[in-house]
């Protein structure tokens, strides 16, 4: 019984370093499969949102297709014309995806 206590605080000592090291290989791992691809991906929506003219055809988080009426910067939002003479207005943050651009990929 003395003799497996013994050897259990022997194998012990060197697990601390090895413990630290694969954490800090799992959060790289993470970091690089996950947490940078959606911030590139996060980047490439605001850029489009910023960009935002009068006449572009958008996609709302929605699924509402339209296309811009009105950009207001100061209020962030978008008068998004979805038919003929019905315009709604749409938070710039729900504005996600370039509509000719995904009708084009068809």
């Amino acid at each position: 019984m003395q003799t497996t206590i013994l050897l259990a605080a022997q194998t012990s000592g060197g697990g601390d370093w090895t413990f630290l090291l694969m954490m800090v290989a799992i959060f790289a791992i993470m970091w690089i499969f996950m947490i940078m691809p959606q911030q590139k991906k996060q980047k490439k929506i605001r850029e489009f949102q910023n960009s935002l003219q009068e006449g572009s055809k958008i996609v709302t988080g929605g699924g509402i297709y339209g296309t811009v009426r009105h950009v207001n910067l100061d209020t962030r939002s978008v008068d998004v014309e979805i038919a003929k003479g019905v315009v709604i207005k749409v938070d710039l943050g729900y504005v996600f995806n370039d509509a000719s651009a995904l009708q084009q990929t068809k």
